[in-house]
């Protein structure tokens, strides 16, 4: 696994204790990383500092709300701002209703796939893409660790129809141009046996979210 370790604020120094007056801290979802960052050093965003949650909190989304709720208490008064880098992630709504108990904002959406394409173009599709199952750059890095074995699929590959069987293909949606991604995400839909679709989404909303704080006084 490549997240940052849990409990570490990233600036760009590397990392760091929490004696940062003025700042801002971004609590996000491990799955975020690289892209934070990128988009960070992209824009010379200096006065943000990163910490980041364990991905696979996404496998147990009920406990996402507490470890948000622990972050933000641990590290509130040493930054002027706090903002959490989650959408909903199956949190049936907890999420938004603890960030409002704690006064802090968060991405908005229902899931990483839709900022990254862009909530209202996500919206847009409706039912049309109700059987798409959807991969990330970090998901088709990870995919054995975040699909294939918590599903037991490496032991069971026969449980594969049954699991996959209403979905009719697999979107990789794409951060970054990189061929040997797209090439192990082809790979991804063969295995699980779903149709390929190709769908560079860049940052999306992620870009616009980050943007907006960054020029908040």
């Amino acid at each position: 696994m490549s997240d940052l370790p849990s409990d570490s604020i990233l600036t760009e120094d590397g990392f760091a204790g929490t004696d940062a007056g003025g700042r801002i801290l971004l609590i996000a979802c491990g799955a975020l990383a690289r892209e934070i960052i990128a988009l960070k050093r992209l824009n010379g965003w200096d006065h943000m500092d990163l910490q980041c949650l364990p991905a696979k909190l996404h496998l147990y989304p009920d406990q996402i709300p507490q470890a948000v709720e622990q972050a933000v208490t641990e590290n509130r008064q040493s930054y002027d701002r706090v903002f959490v880098v989650y959408a909903d992630c199956g949190t049936g709504g907890l999420l938004q209703a603890k960030c409002a108990e704690l006064g802090v904002e968060m991405v908005e959406g229902p899931h990483c796939y839709s900022f990254f394409e862009g909530n209202a173009a996500f919206a847009a599709h409706g039912d049309e893409e109700i059987t798409a199952f959807y991969l990330t750059d970090f998901l088709v890095k990870q995919f054995d660790a975040f699909v294939w074995k918590p599903m037991g699929l490496d032991r069971h590959p026969e449980l594969r129809d049954m699991m996959f069987g209403n979905y009719t293909k697999l979107v990789y949606q794409a951060q970054t141009d990189d061929p040997a991604l797209r090439a192990k995400a082809e790979d991804c839909a063969a295995r699980l046996g779903l149709a390929y679709e190709y769908r560079f989404t860049g940052y999306g909303d992620l870009a616009t979210a980050l943007a907006d704080q960054a020029r908040t006084p």
